[in-house]
């Protein structure tokens, strides 16, 4: 399959370009689902989504990458996490798409939410995998949750200050970020990812950005308050070898979903954080029946 790899303007933060992949040329006819990759990622985390040809025949699937990641950029120097919500709305009317089903990996999974909290009409369901939709609480940790705060400050400390031009991410930081969400990755995949990596946090502007995005995982705010306000419904995938958020969290959070028509938490057996990457079969199915219900 060729994928279509481009970038689309956008007025957002005083002006933005928003990297987005179509699996094909888009079809009207059918239903559309945005992925929306994972803290550090890219639209290369969906690689087997966009290799699945059941998948790719029942809806036209699109990548759209966040502030802070891949191909995506602003005018502004500062981001959130509801500015790629935004950011993401604004990319969809751009290409001419009015309605979109949502589907977000861990950081994904709260822009995804934040897209349905301000533009209910356009998104007309959620899928989230091995999220949270808490901040990085004390309460999350007593569930069984990371130390977000303890793994992200160094790093934060790390980057504060300026670097050259031929800086790139150091090659730990990816393997943490694999370690922590996928267990780790064989030979292959880890050169994969290094590369992509290295290529898009490169020199100052790359550190500012790897920096800020990593403040945002940190700092965000909570959604608890807000999660009466979702309309539509809700797939919840978790897999039960997270190590970031646990299935207890989960478990309690898909309870405050209570305006959702369905809000529903599905339990991947050995599924990782990177749960689209580490068990795309069952991901993809419960995508298409998902899909499908509802179109």
């Amino acid at each position: 399959m060729n994928k279509i790899e481009q970038t689309v303007e956008i007025p957002h933060l005083g002006g933005s370009r928003v990297g987005y992949t179509f699996a094909r040329p888009y079809d009207p006819a059918l239903p559309t689902l945005v992925l929306i990759n994972s803290y550090t990622t890219s639209a290369e985390l969906y690689r087997p989504q966009f290799a699945d040809p059941a998948l790719g025949s029942a809806v036209n699937l699109l990548a759209l990458e966040p502030y802070g990641h891949g191909r995506t950029r602003a005018s502004y120097r500062h981001f959130t996490y509801w500015d790629s919500a935004v950011a993401n709305l604004q990319a969809l009317a751009a290409l001419g798409i009015r309605e979109a089903f949502v589907l977000g990996t861990s950081q994904g999974g709260w822009v995804a939410v934040r897209m349905a909290l301000l533009a209910p009409d356009t998104v007309k369901g959620l899928i989230t995998l091995g999220t949270s939709m808490d901040s990085e609480s004390e309460r999350s940790r007593e569930l069984g949750c990371w130390d977000g705060i303890g793994f992200n400050t160094p790093l934060i400390d790390a980057l504060a200050e300026p670097v050259g031009d031929d800086w790139v991410v150091p090659d730990d930081v990816v393997d943490a970020v694999f370690t922590t969400a996928m267990g780790g990755l064989p030979a292959q995949e880890r050169a994969f990812w290094l590369a992509a990596y290295r290529a898009n946090y490169a020199s100052d502007a790359g550190r500012r950005r790897l920096r800020l995005s990593t403040v945002n995982l940190r700092d965000r705010d909570g959604l608890h308050g807000r999660l009466d306000d979702v309309h539509c419904p809700v797939l919840w995938l978790h897999g039960t070898a997270d190590q970031v958020y646990s299935v207890a969290n989960a478990q309690e959070e898909i309870r405050m979903f209570t305006r959702s028509p369905e809000a529903r938490l599905e339990i991947i057996e050995g599924g990782q954080h990177f749960l689209s990457a580490s068990h795309p079969a069952e991901v993809d199915s419960a995508a298409v029946d998902f899909v499908k219900r509802r179109s």
